[in-house]
């Protein structure tokens, strides 16, 4: 279950990136509810994941999650550049959550 809210929460914030992303270009109550509300979920879920699993787990795998998720978003919908060091640095951000998930 610790996993699933865990997981639930990085879809959420990248949600909530997309919102802010919109909402910095224009300002509607449609991106202002994406992107307030992606991120107060996302809070909300990892809160709730903390009676499941450790906090620092859960938090380093949400943040991980949700960087490369919002990264590959850009990226793909929004045109930002892939270059390699880009992508190197988001494989480092993955190998670095399974390495810290690996050990605990």
């Amino acid at each position: 279950m610790g996993w699933l809210l865990v997981f639930s929460a990085s879809v959420a914030e990248i949600v909530g990136v997309i919102g802010l992303r919109f909402y910095s270009q224009k300002k509607t109550i449609r991106d202002f509810i994406l992107y307030v509300g992606g991120f107060g979920l996302s809070f909300a879920l990892l809160y709730a994941s903390f009676n499941y699993l450790q906090l620092s787990i859960a938090y380093v795998v949400w943040i991980g999650i949700g960087t490369v998720g919002a990264v590959l978003v850009n990226i793909i919908f929004f045109g930002e550049a892939k270059n390699p060091l880009r992508i190197i640095s988001m494989i480092a951000i993955i190998i670095g959550v399974m390495g810290l998930k690996a050990v605990t």
